[in-house]
């Protein structure tokens, strides 16, 4: 699994001109799934992301995580970062999982993100044509794949 983590102020999705979900202060976390991610992915990514320091504390040093102060989360599909460019100038996404495994650990990872931070995780729509507005605070944003732990 790869992950673009955003510190937001705000984020949203809005799908066919209507707001699908939203949220202040906190995380917008971009989701790519590929055909070898399983639950195993889905409990490092979580434990890690939930625990990661990107928060400002009284000092205004990134000390807290999104537990200790409170965030929101929203968690948007992003078959796309698996996008292959070596070969010529259109990318290709053959490494990313097709439909059928991805829609189940989407909402899995979304059901344990939930659980972890234990508040409801705003989401997209998975395959939809989403436009995700979002306000990156900072700007942090940090890139994870569960490919490369160590």
């Amino acid at each position: 699994m790869r992950t673009v983590i955003q510190r937001v102020a705000r984020a949203s999705v809005t799908i066919d001109g209507k707001t699908k979900s939203q949220i202040s202060s906190g995380m917008l976390i971009l989701l790519g799934i590929c055909e070898e991610d399983g639950k195993e992915d889905i409990e490092w990514l979580v434990k890690k992301i939930v625990n990661l320091r990107i928060f400002d504390d009284e000092k205004g040093v990134m000390n807290k995580s999104i537990l200790e102060v409170d965030g929101d989360i929203m968690v948007v599909s992003q078959f796309t970062l698996y996008a292959s460019y070596k070969k010529g100038n259109r990318p290709s996404w053959f490494k990313a999982a097709k439909p059928e495994i991805s829609t189940p650990l989407y909402q899995l990872f979304c059901n344990e993100m939930s659980q972890a931070i234990n508040k409801q995780v705003a989401t997209g729509e998975f395959g939809a044509d989403m436009k995700v507005e979002l306000i990156n605070d900072g700007p942090v944003t940090i890139c994870m794949d569960t490919k490369n732990k160590e």
